[in-house]
């Protein structure tokens, strides 16, 4: 069974916990209980007898009440409100009426009775639904103590949560029959809002206000409330931004009670919500690229709320186990040993850890700026003895082995003892994915464990099949503590020491806390023990010191990766919390490792840890920045060239076949079954016929060496695997004669779910257009490669080494010229032989009936249903290829193909696949942002915006909670830059076509084209290309038909011309 998770009143810890916020309230319909759809039949019934009367005269009045209608005119305001203003809109005017009369007089007040009658004829023969997101959220301030109110302007809000069984879970309820007693305006003005917070005793400014109209945000605006937080579920983002929202949501269980969004660089958190606390852990990840430990509190273990990880680059260990009646060996990233165990205990035995310290008060801070975590909590005893305990973090970005945690505590009021645990603990396993923890999950075996005669702190354990050793080494700061006197103790997999401190009061104790961590793949070491020990001994000796050093080499790392967009605080902080996330796993110290991209960074256990496709994501970012740093991501790929041959023959296959997940040594790691949580069941995972990841590695190649000219690089690795991708899909294609076209089949693209036709799933689709056509375009990059880049005696060299020969080279030119592409309807780019004969699916049914729709397979399978029978795509599929070749390349290589395609065909082909995307991966909206730019930027941007809020409001279902978005994230940074920048480095130059939409003003930026350093910035009038001082050659850089050649130390500026 998979571990327990929160259910809203099981940790005590929680209930003892304080929010921001002294109360939060609540709209009812559209919030707490789906009635929506309800009220707005009920408002059509109404007023399409009413724009039937003979005694309406308007021209307005002809046009049907619509959808629209109702979001701007009617939701959120009390019934005389939605009467007047709507019929205001149609220019109709009618008496006020008296509030007794009778439903059906020709009166605002009849109208608004006769709506109440039919709404509530309605109500009884229909269903209320709830969303489940705010029962749990209503749960938990429950928990905590914190006032839930309603403030409704429906007169029938107490029988609508009557129906919903939720009347008790309100402090509160203030509906529209106070309202109309007091002779309240309604929303937007904030009166009834302000009547809840008076009767409750609670400061507008102490209270959060969750609402989903926009007349309703403006109220809540307009009352000064503490934070207001739309919820958006008609596709209103911009409304309610502008309306006043300080953070939009789809949906309540994503609110994260304790975010406070401050200032652009800090991450911010107070008090404690357990069911976002997972979510909370991975986003304050440490890092450095060798290792990252997730911001759990030093006091806690893996309970269901809490999860300790931390995280080795590229250490992995296989385990078996039996699924589903099978022996299944899976792989997974390792959780090594917990090096952050601090514990506290203010009277004997009453342990922090277990609940013998009461949590008052807590605030985090991930300061980005300079890759520190803070925390500051205060804690009380029983008798009422209050400690105040503020915690530094940091994993040095200038020792990779090196990470640090400083503790210090405060007695307010009192004078004391307090004794302090510290401790390393080898006792954990991976559990962080409740279905992976139906699996064996235990991967280390201890070793060693021991103290050295100076107070070091030893532990050795091994992964139990790969074999790899792990040496860790805590040594406790400040010779004042008195630390290396006190034995340390085993108990099981734990190894500590405890220190008996006295407290003055009001007067600051620090203790510090250094660890190093080695394992055996490391070079230079002799042992990972004696490696640990001696980063170590060459440490500073104080844990600012330690932080010092961090502090600086951090800065000098994240400066290359600035990016400063004037737009709203919210944009520009998830886009350096974006940034900061893909340097705490990819940095120059992974350089020295043998390791790829983890779709889920080093955050978390997600996806098993295992490297997926996501480098196309990611590579462009670091290769225009860091370049050694992807070229060594793309020698992790080029290391497991081999395993992809030896997978290739045994396929039947030539060339190289890349695994769609990768782990140690590059065989496939995609398991054969998956568990899933609906159908409470496995189920059998077809991914692994996703060729194209092969496609994608043979991009990136080829894009790393557009960037830098590296030809030493690309002779030596980079050919070969463009050379064997290419290999493996000429060997897949089958040639028709009659046609002269070439068919790739059974295979499955990025939408990931068809896994094949209808009446045969499992089996793959035909000739995916992105699979097609990456392949030929990857044909004609290996036959100019051969033909055009490389001189002769490297040609010579490379022909021979892989037995290229003049067949070979005639036959990726004919590929490269008569790939097939299927097409369907009006000119669309079909996403495969077939897609436009699948059903229509009911998008509107299923997203009023579940809500969040982004995990549509999962859905579908439990009403025992399958997306192979639909024209639907879980993620950006065909779309892809405008992502990565861009407009101006896909249609040149489409033409070659000898397929004619217009600008307008492939608009409608984006329109297509955007209507028809359920967005069930976190990169699918940001490739559609991307793709979008090109031609209509404001839809991009607002694309863009929902992309930006996965990872901070972990949109996606409590999937952060197991990792970051890696692709996703650093998509972001990327989009910025190739797409609202429009920058694309090309054939020997690199190209603008800048296209900024209207809410960013203003972007810059610097990246690293053929040893160049340019920044880079524009708006909407001016481009400026600035070269850094150096030596290297000059760069050509164009905007449209304007060309320089930029020497190192000049400024070029380019006029953006407004578009037609």
């Amino acid at each position: 069974m998979a571990p327990a998770q929160y259910n809203g009143s099981s940790s005590p810890t929680a209930a003892s916990a304080l929010s921001p916020f002294d109360a939060v309230i609540f709209d009812l319909d559209g919030v707490v209980t789906d009635t929506a759809e309800i009220h707005e039949l009920a408002w059509k019934e109404l007023f399409e007898s009413v724009l039937r009367d003979p005694r309406v005269h308007t021209p307005a009045s002809q046009a049907p009440f619509s959808h629209s209608d109702y979001r701007r005119f009617v939701d959120g305001r009390p019934r005389e409100d939605g009467v007047r203003v709507f019929l205001q809109s149609r220019g109709i005017t009618i008496p006020e009426g008296h509030p007794c009369d009778p439903p059906g007089t020709w009166s605002v007040a009849g109208l608004g009775a006769l709506k109440n009658e039919i709404f509530n004829q309605r109500l009884k023969n229909g269903r209320v639904r709830v969303f489940p997101g705010t029962v749990d959220l209503l749960k938990r301030l429950h928990a905590g103590r914190v006032p839930a109110i309603l403030a409704s302007s429906s007169r029938n809000a107490r029988a609508v949560l009557g129906r919903a069984r939720l009347l008790d879970k309100f402090d509160l309820i203030v509906d529209g029959q106070i309202a109309a007693a007091l002779r309240l305006p309604g929303k937007p003005d904030p009166a009834l809002f302000l009547e809840a917070a008076r009767r409750i005793g609670v400061p507008a400014g102490r209270a959060a206000v969750i609402e989903d109209s926009v007349a309703g945000v403006r109220a809540a605006r307009a009352g000064g409330f503490g934070l207001v937080v739309g919820i958006d579920r008609a596709e209103q983002r911009a409304e309610l931004e502008a309306a006043g929202a300080d953070i939009v949501l789809n949906d309540v269980s994503e609110f994260d009670i304790g975010l406070v969004l401050t200032q652009p660089w800090l991450l911010t958190y107070q008090g404690m919500d357990p069911a976002h606390e997972g979510h909370r852990e991975a986003l304050t990840t440490l890092g450095n690229g060798y290792m990252a430990v997730r911001g759990a509190a030093p006091e806690s273990t893996s309970d269901g709320i809490h999860y300790p990880g931390t995280y080795m680059a590229g250490i992995y260990n296989r385990l078996t186990s039996n699924v589903h009646g099978q022996q299944s060996e899976d792989e997974h990233m390792v959780n090594v040993p917990n090096w952050l165990p601090v514990d506290l205990a203010v009277d004997p035995g009453r342990w922090w850890s277990t609940e013998g310290l009461r949590l008052c008060s807590e605030h985090r801070v991930l300061d980005m700026r300079r890759a520190v975590l803070s925390r500051r909590v205060v804690l009380a005893t029983d008798d009422g003895r209050r400690l105040e305990v503020t915690q530094r973090r940091v994993v040095s970005a200038a020792q990779a082995h090196l990470a640090a945690l400083e503790t210090t505590l405060t007695a307010r009021g009192w004078s004391g003892n307090v004794v302090m645990r510290v401790g390393l603990d080898a006792g954990i396993t991976n559990s962080n994915i409740p279905a992976d923890a139906l699996l064996a999950h235990r991967h280390l075996r201890p070793v060693a464990f021991g103290t050295t005669a100076d107070g070091i702190d030893l532990i050795e354990v091994e992964t139990t099949s790969s074999h790899i050793r792990i040496g860790t080494a805590a040594r406790v700061l400040g010779d004042e503590t008195g630390a290396d006197a006190v034995p340390a103790t085993r108990v099981n997999r734990l190894l500590y020491r405890e220190m008996v401190l006295d407290l003055q009061d009001g007067v600051p104790t620090a203790i510090g806390k250094v660890v190093a961590v080695v394992s055996s793949r490391d070079t230079a070491i002799s042992s990972p023990l004696g490696g640990a020990l001696t980063v170590l001994a060459r440490a500073p000796a104080a844990f600012d010191q330690i932080l010092a050093a961090h502090e600086s080499a951090w800065l000098r790392r994240l400066a290359a990766f600035t990016l400063e967009l004037d737009t709203d605080r919210q944009t520009q902080l998830i886009l350096n919390l974006h940034i900061f996330h893909l340097l705490q796993t990819l940095t120059p110290h992974t350089s020295d490792l043998d390791a790829g991209v983890p779709a889920r960074g080093l955050h978390g256990e997600g996806y098993r840890g295992h490297v997926f496709w996501d480098e196309p994501f990611v590579l462009p970012v670091l290769t225009s920045r860091l370049p050694a740093v992807a070229r060594s991501l793309l020698d992790y790929r080029w290391r497991r060239l081999d395993m992809a041959r030896h997978a290739a023959r045994n396929a039947g296959l030539r060339g190289a076949m890349f695994p769609w997940q990768s782990g140690s040594d590059g065989r496939e790691e995609t398991p054969h079954w998956t568990f899933s949580p609906r159908l409470k069941d496995w189920a059998a995972d077809y991914s692994s016929l996703q060729r194209h990841s092969g496609l994608a590695i043979a991009y990136n190649t080829w894009q790393y060496f557009q960037a830098t000219g590296d030809r030493a690089w690309l002779m030596q690795r980079g050919a070969d695997i463009i050379v064997d991708v290419a290999r493996l899909f000429v060997s897949m294609a089958v040639h028709d004669l009659e046609t002269d076209r070439f068919h790739i089949t059974g295979v499955m693209g990025p939408d990931e779910y068809h896994t094949g036709y209808p009446d045969r799933p499992g089996q793959g689709v035909n000739d995916n257009a992105y699979t097609n056509v990456m392949a030929a375009w990857l044909c004609a990059t290996a036959l100019h490669l051969m033909r055009s880049v490389l001189p002769g005696h490297e040609q010579q060299e490379l022909a021979a080494r892989l037995e290229i020969g003049p067949e070979e080279l005639d036959t990726w030119e004919h590929i490269s010229h008569r790939m097939y592409v299927p097409f369907h309807g009006d000119g669309i780019i079909s996403q495969f032989q077939g897609y436009g004969e699948l059903e229509e699916f009911d998008w509107e049914h299923y997203r009023r009936t579940y809500g969040n729709i982004e995990r549509l397979d999962l859905i579908l399978e439990a009403e025992d249903d399958t997306p192979n029978r639909y024209m639907l795509a879980k993620q950006a599929d065909a779309l892809m290829l405008l992502y990565l070749l861009g407009e101006e390349q896909l249609t040149g290589f489409l033409g070659t193909l000898g397929y004619a395609i217009d600008s307008a065909t492939l608009a409608r082909t984006v329109d297509f696949y955007l209507a028809r995307t359920a967005h069930g991966s976190t990169l699918s909206r940001m490739a559609h942002a991307s793709v979008l730019a090109a031609t209509d930027p404001e839809r991009a941007w607002s694309t863009f915006r929902e992309a930006l809020d996965a990872g901070l409001d972990d949109t996606q279902g409590g999937t952060t909670r197991a990792g970051i978005h890696l692709g996703a994230m650093a998509g972001s940074i990327d989009t910025v830059q190739r797409s609202f920048a429009g920058l694309r480095m090309a054939q020997d130059e690199l190209v603008f076509a800048p296209r900024l939409p209207t809410g960013l003003h203003r972007v810059s930026f610097t990246v690293r084209y053929r040893d160049q350093v340019l920044e880079v910035a524009l708006d909407h009038e001016r481009l400026t290309v600035t070269a850094a001082p150096g030596v290297a050659a000059p760069v050509r850089v164009r905007m449209g038909l304007d060309i320089v050649l930029l020497h190192t130390g000049q400024s070029h500026g380019f006029l953006i011309r407004p578009s037609a």
